[in-house]
């Protein structure tokens, strides 16, 4: 079975106006992980003087955690309403550089967990593609590189998708990129796998010349890191050799469980 690896930024989440959260892919995905009973090298970054805290969360989880560092933590503020959500930029963390990835192993299936548009460059993708499969979340084509209410831009960059085998939307992202969730349009991005995840809705899986929805049970918890968690299921279960839509009714399945225990 190839090795799981997850890389991007690590982030501070001030939800309802609360304290600053630990969060980004890399807790969100190790979580995850962990409940899958499944090994994986994070690679994450965050300002070099929130190092100690990040490290604390990785330790809580008892999971291993490289940190590369950086300059300042991206931060954002949410305010949820249901399903819904509003978002704001506080503060933009470090572009990651093919140097930046070098502790990511040969093989593996790697997440790459993008917060803003201009997270990963193409050449660093390029480089992260060599003997290993990508899958990649679409945060990084639609959500502008800027300080402030954050408002969804569709990027068809084809030169950093050629890289990628898994594109992950949620469906806000989907409409900025496609203009809804049209299934020839969503082919002709390029990946060969394609997900849409709508919520407590369910997904739509798009591979192999099909398309199929896969149905979720909504569950009265806070979903942050949902689509993270989705994510590293997903990728999980292709790599130990599940069909992309059984793939995905197994990390609709540990979405609902995490959920459920208040753990996402």
């Amino acid at each position: 079975m190839p090795p799981l690896a997850l890389v991007g930024n690590l982030s501070y989440d001030l939800i309802d106006g609360g304290p600053p959260r630990v969060g980004g892919a890399p807790i969100h995905c190790a979580r995850a992980f962990r409940l899958l009973e499944r090994r994986a090298t994070i690679v994450a970054r965050c300002g070099l003087g929130d190092e100690p805290r990040f490290r604390r969360a990785f330790a809580r989880l008892g999971l291993p955690v490289t940190l590369v560092p950086g300059s300042v933590t991206t931060t954002f503020g949410l305010t949820y309403h249901g399903d819904d959500r509003e978002m704001t930029v506080e503060r933009l963390g470090d572009v990651w550089l093919a140097q930046d990835v070098a502790a990511v192993p040969r093989g593996a299936w790697v997440h790459v967990a993008p917060l803003l548009s201009g997270d990963f460059l193409a050449e660093t993708l390029s480089s992260l593609a060599r003997g290993r499969r990508l899958s990649f979340d679409g945060q990084g084509l639609t959500r502008p590189r800027a300080l402030g209410p954050l408002r969804l831009k569709g990027e068809q960059d084809r030169e950093l998708l050629r890289h990628v085998s898994i594109l992950k939307l949620a469906e806000e992202e989907a409409e900025a990129l496609v203009g809804g969730v049209d299934v020839d349009a969503l082919r002709e991005l390029g990946p060969p796998e394609v997900l849409v995840t709508f919520g407590s809705r369910g997904s739509l899986v798009i591979a192999g010349g099909r398309a199929e929805r896969v149905r979720a049970h909504h569950v009265d918890a806070n979903p942050t890191g949902s689509g993270d968690a989705f994510s590293a299921a997903y990728l999980a279960a292709r790599a130990s050799g599940q069909s992309p839509f059984a793939a995905a009714r197994r990390a609709t399945a540990l979405v609902h469980l995490m959920l459920s225990r208040h753990t996402v």
